[in-house]
């Protein structure tokens, strides 16, 4: 089980760098969608929050 979750991440890390070299620009984009997902459900996380304070 060890040995086939380093292949499959292996894999994954070759699949991610070759997408990285071929089409930078579109890799950046996706980054950015990315990080913009991660900022809005943080922003979500703080509202409920306070919600629940109030």
């Amino acid at each position: 089980m060890g040995q086939a979750k380093k292949i499959v991440l292996y894999g994954l890390a070759v699949f991610v760098l070759y997408t990285i070299i071929t089409s930078p620009k579109r890799s950046a984009e996706l980054v950015g969608v990315g990080f913009e997902g991660i900022a809005s459900a943080a922003q979500g996380v703080g509202e409920f929050m306070t919600s629940l304070v109030n």
